[in-house]
């Protein structure tokens, strides 16, 4: 299964039902990273 990295736009239905169907997905908010103006670096590598 896919492992995801949800930010505070993706609706948090969709969250639970890829969680329900196995997919490993943290969202912004549950990692602490909620409401920065500052980028995650981490995520910015992805870009």
């Amino acid at each position: 299964m896919a492992r995801l990295y949800a930010d505070e736009q993706y609706p948090y239905p969709v969250v639970e039902f890829l969680r329900a169907l196995g997919h490993d997905v943290l969202t912004v908010q549950e990692a602490g990273k909620a409401n920065q103006r500052i980028p995650d670096p981490d995520v910015a590598l992805l870009l």
